[in-house]
């Protein structure tokens, strides 16, 4: 089963993610977690993408897609695969397919968790982290005690990217560039839709559904 999983910021695609992994076995693609090892690791990509990154420019496609590639060239991927964080344009999602065809293969199957945009920025706005990788919500998973860390007893903080003037620059970026993938995969046929306002056990559900039928 290989997957892309689509969805605006706060919809809850990490923590569906995680449960797709564990259950259906697929190795979860992140190209956050690519570039990283690519950086750690000093790889030509690495160092090609730094390069970008020292000037505060973005990385260019290419070279994001290149990273993609190698990726899908290890041997883990043989179970399936899940690719969370691209393609991000429709350019990618042409690039993906170009990879994919000249291996001989094909997606299964596009899942995007939708949500309403104000739901989405309460979401985002209410989060609140922890030094020590603990995570809270203000109103739907809120602290012992007020702005200190259940676990360590740290000061919470908002992260900038979690803050209400950003947070709808994230959301018209994701409608501008990246929901238009919607489009591109619905014409494929691939695409299905999940609502991502319920709970995280009724949105599961759905998703099981779907893969189970997918598989």
């Amino acid at each position: 089963m290989k997957l892309v999983l689509l969805g605006p910021p706060g919809a809850g695609k990490g923590t569906q993610a995680s449960r797709i992994v564990d259950k259906y076995n697929v190795v979860h693609i992140s190209t956050g977690d690519i570039f990283r090892k690519n950086l750690s690791e000093n790889t030509p990509l690495g160092k090609k993408a730094k390069e970008y990154m020292d000037q505060g420019l973005l990385v260019p496609d290419d070279v994001t897609v290149e990273m993609v590639e190698d990726r899908l060239s290890w041997p883990d991927i043989t179970d399936g695969y899940m690719l969370d964080g691209f393609p991000r344009t429709i350019s990618q999602a042409e690039s993906l397919d170009k990879i994919l065809d000249k291996a001989g293969d094909k997606l299964d199957l596009a899942l995007c968790i939708e949500a309403d945009y104000s739901l989405l920025t309460k979401r985002i706005t209410g989060r609140r982290m922890c030094k020590c990788g603990e995570t809270y919500h203000v109103e739907f998973h809120p602290p012992k005690v007020e702005g200190i860390c259940d676990k360590c007893g740290g000061e919470l903080y908002q992260r900038d990217d979690d803050k209400e003037d950003t947070v709808v620059k994230r959301l018209k970026e994701y409608e501008e560039k990246t929901q238009p993938l919607v489009d591109y995969y619905e014409k494929q046929n691939i695409l299905k839709t999940v609502n991502g306002s319920r709970t995280v056990d009724e949105v599961f559900e759905d998703i099981s559904k779907i893969l189970d039928e997918c598989k």
